[in-house]
Order: structure tokens, then sequence, then C-alpha cells
């Protein structure tokens, strides 16, 4: 899901210099990057739809660096602007970068550090995150980028609290997307916070998607491997750990199934998942807890033994750490926020169907069904507004550790800032 989050006061009081126009929306293209990624924005806020009833944006697209730039697939760009168009835009957007473990040029990162400075909104679409992370402006705050990335963002940038199960994060003054189709989400969602719902609506019948998804990453998460280890002979390793998180087992038995020593094994698992084998374990059996804890009446010592903890004090102890609650007073918290009308009906007014599986984290932070006696259960996330708050726990995500962002604890977040992270999109 996503966050659309009630900016704090003072960030609701920023005003933009003089220069700047709210109107005005930079692009910031950088060699190298995606052309799916790159367009979402051109198209939302370049193309003049006031016959639609779709306010206009004045759209300027700007060149994070010198020479043509290349996209995937070997075209070349040339953008009519470079850096210094930035200093005039009221929202600056990042669609995405081209490399996770290359640093983006020094020159776009001050300009995107002095536009923010100056009021400007930064959006960053996708692995456009690792470029706000990079000068520094998600430090401290929730973020979220395609799940295959969290980890590695999460790790490089320990201060900033990912969240790889939201479609996207508003955090008031800067808001960031998961991948692909998820920048069309959070391009609309701007649209939304700028002009109504009906603006919004108008523009996302032109690009005939829906105005509002239900749902987040963590239908994908729940099978949290990057897309290069399909065909890795660990994939079909991990695979099993997935279908097997009841059953207790360590990362010894993981190498002795991949025919590898445990040395060699943590190494080849680190370099195709960004994650230390143990800490991508201990996620994903917190991540089931959290689905039991949430779809189910088990208690928490039978939501520990259906995870695959050795004893409950097991299962407490790691939930705390990522979540930064116990999973008593997450099932409370989590059931006090959903009452059970609410739970029966999806975000857009329409009953669940019972057996189906579920669509969407709750308040946009539920997870989707699994394996388990309780995967069926629909999902009551869909009908809350995604305005709920999780710094809380975001800070168990900072540590090098992180897979375990993955499972961070929506729920259990607390309002200690004003915006929220995830597909919160207000009502």
């Amino acid at each position: 899901m996503s966050h659309d989050s009630t900016a704090a006061p003072e960030i609701a009081a920023r005003k933009l210099a003089g220069r700047r126009r709210k109107e005005i929306v930079a692009v910031l293209l950088f060699s190298g990057g995606p052309i799916f990624e790159s367009s979402i924005p051109l198209s939302v806020f370049g193309v003049d739809r006031q016959d639609a009833g779709v306010p206009r944006y004045r759209l300027l697209v700007s060149a994070g660096e010198g020479g043509p730039l290349r996209t995937t697939g070997g075209l070349e760009l040339t953008a009519p602007h470079g850096l210094e168009a930035i200093a005039r835009a009221g929202t600056v957007v990042v669609p995405a970068w081209r490399s996770i473990t290359s640093p983006p040029p020094d020159d776009a990162l001050e300009a995107l550090r002095r536009a923010h400075e100056e009021g400007a909104r930064i959006v960053g679409l996708c692995t456009g995150a690792f470029v706000l992370a990079a000068a520094g402006l998600l430090d401290g705050r929730p973020a979220t980028t395609h799940w295959m990335y969290a980890p590695t963002l999460a790790k490089r940038y320990p201060s900033v609290h990912v969240d790889p199960r939201e479609l996207f994060v508003d955090d008031g003054d800067v808001l960031t997307s998961a991948g692909t189709a998820a920048g069309i989400d959070l391009c609309l969602h701007i649209v939304r916070t700028d002009h109504g719902n009906e603006a919004a609506g108008a523009l996302a019948r032109r690009l005939v998607v829906p105005p509002r998804r239900t749902g987040g990453q963590e239908r994908y998460l729940d099978r949290s491997l990057p897309e290069e280890i399909g065909a890795d002979p660990l994939a079909e390793v991990v695979a099993w750990a997935l279908e097997h998180l009841h059953e207790q087992f360590d990362v010894e038995t993981l190498a002795a199934r991949a025919y590898m020593s445990r040395r060699t094994f943590d190494r080849r698992f680190r370099s195709l998942t960004g994650s230390a084998p143990l800490q991508w374990l201990i996620t994903q059996r917190v991540l089931q807890a959290q689905r039991l804890l949430e779809t189910s009446d088990y208690s928490v010592d039978e939501v520990a033994g259906r995870c695959g903890f050795r004893s409950p004090v097991a299962l407490r102890g790691h939930f705390r750490r990522q979540l930064g609650s116990s999973p008593a007073a997450y099932r409370a918290a989590y059931r006090a926020r959903r009452p059970q009308a609410e739970r029966n009906q999806g975000a857009d007014g329409i009953p669940n169907t019972p057996g189906a599986v579920p669509s969407g984290p709750a308040h946009q932070h539920g997870h989707p069904g699994q394996a388990g006696p309780a995967s069926a259960a629909p999902h009551p996330d869909n009908s809350v507004p995604h305005q709920s708050r999780r710094a809380a726990a975001a800070s168990t995500l900072g540590g090098p550790s992180l897979t375990a962002s993955a499972d961070l604890g929506r729920e259990a977040y607390v309002p200690t800032r004003a915006s929220v992270p995830g597909q919160r999109s207000a009502p």
C-alpha cells in the first residue's frame, strides 16, 4: 500500500523560495536509467489534459549529468535543461538511478539538497530513492523502494527507515515509491494532494489505471528474492526454506541442502540477496508471525511454533527487535485500528470475499496471505486510509542486518512524526 501523509506542522509551513513555482515539476534524468520509470513523470506532469479536468503542470526535463543520456535498450535522450532548471521547480522527481552500487554525481546531489532547503518537494521513484538517500534527504525518514533493492538501501543507509512492503511513502516534503508501476501510484497521489480526488480520478481514467491501488509489495516480498537468483542453485534452497518456515532448521541446514560449506553459503547468499542468511531467515519468520497475528486467533505460543521459532521467548525477542513491539501488543494495536466492520470491507467499499488472497496490508500495511492456516482469511487492510504512522518501528530497520526491514511493523508504528510511510492515501 502506500502512505499518504498528513504533513507535520513544520513541514506544512515550509515555503517555496521566491524563484520556485509550485506548478513547475522538474524531472531529473541520468544516463543508464530505465525508460519506463523515466517516462512516468513525463506522461503525468508533461501532457496537457486540461480538457479532462486535470490542472496543468509545467514540466522541465533536466539532465543530471553531461552528454547524451542512454536509457535501457540503448536509446539516447537529450534533455532540454540542465541542473539549473531545478532551481525553478516546486517539485523535483528522480525517476530512477542506473545502479544501486554506484554513487550519483555530486552536482546533482547538491542541486537536490538546495531544492529541498528552498522548500521544494523531492520525489524518488523506484531506485531514485538511492539518489535521495545519497543526498541525505532520507535520513531519519520512512521510505520505500523496489522490494528487491530494499535490503541494499537499508544496509547502505542505516539511518533510513526502509519499508519494502509499501507501494509509496509520503513523508510530507520527501516521497518515495516502489518499482515500476508504483511510480504511477505515487504520481497520481501527488496530483490528488495538489488538486483533489476529482483531478486524480480524471487523470487515472486517461491513463487507464486505477485511481488508487490497494495492497502493497508484500505479495511479491513473500518470495523476496532478487530476480538474478532465479537461475542460481540457491533459488531452490531458498524456496524450500520459505515453504518450511514452520519447521525448526538453521542456516547450516540450508548450506547442507546447497552442498556448500557454511562460509561459502553465507558469502553466496549475501552476494545474491544483500542480506546475511541468518538475518534473512529470522526476517521471514517474523514476517510470517505478523501474518498470523493479523489474520488468525492463534496464541503467541502457537504462532511461535508455526513460524519455526524454538520458543515463544525467541519470537518475542526477534519481534521486538525488528518491530519495536511485542507480538501481543502488535496484534492488539492492529485490531484496535481495524474495527470488524472495516475488516469486512475493501478500500472501495466492496466486501472482501472470504477465501480470497488478501490484496493489501493493514492500514495498507497488512500482509498478503501466505502459507498457513490463516492465509485464506480476508485481509482487513484495504479499507483504512493510509495515514497511520510507523515511525516507532522504523528504527528497527536501520541496522546493517536489514532484510528485516521487510517486516517492519507497520501497525506497530506510533505517530512520532506527522508523516506516514507507505501507500497510505488520504481518503
